[in-house]
């Protein structure tokens, strides 16, 4: 039986949390009642203040304030004014890192999955551990991946846009 990941499960390094999400099940409960659910296959992580590429990285300001919060709640953000990204808090209270979900199963690219999930500003600061409309569940699946540098993140620099924190499921 998939059961759903508590809060304990984000409230980890990033870099524990962002691979153990492979394999597991995104839920999406839709405004109209239907229920989707969708493997996760592709992530990256975004290690807090001193990582050049993370959000969190210039301090708290309003759009990265859930950063700063316990892991386990949603932080999304707007690009190219028509894509939600979604991304998963981790760690614990001021750790500020995040993973990035890039891909699910028959979605690939963070633009499409907010997009199929129909993500909007309302998700922002969602708890997975008690929300009505997304949420993630344990998976029984074997897990292998291979890890890669991050996309669209060369502002940033070296050693980041070099970091091999992009962790893709293999089938």
């Amino acid at each position: 039986m998939n059961t759903r990941l508590s809060t304990f499960f984000f409230r980890r390094d990033v870099l524990d949390v962002a691979p153990d999400l492979l394999g597991k099940v995104l839920v999406r409960k839709y405004e109209d009642g239907k229920i989707e659910k969708y493997g996760i296959t592709e992530v990256e992580a975004y290690r807090g203040g001193d990582d050049k590429a993370c959000h969190a990285n210039k301090g708290k300001t309003p759009r990265t304030e859930v950063m700063f919060r316990e892991g386990g709640l949603v932080y999304v953000y707007l690009i190219y004014g028509i894509y939600w990204m979604l991304n998963i808090v981790t760690g614990e209270e001021n750790d500020s890192s995040a993973v990035l979900i890039r891909g699910l199963e028959s979605i690939s690219g963070p633009g499409r999955v907010g997009k199929a999930l129909h993500l909007d500003k309302s998700f922002y600061g969602e708890d997975l551990s008690t929300s009505e409309r997304i949420w993630i569940v344990s998976s029984e699946a074997d897990v292998s991946y291979s890890t890669n540098p991050r996309v669209g993140i060369h502002y940033a620099g070296e050693p980041w846009v070099s970091k091999p924190w992009r962790f893709i499921l293999e089938r």
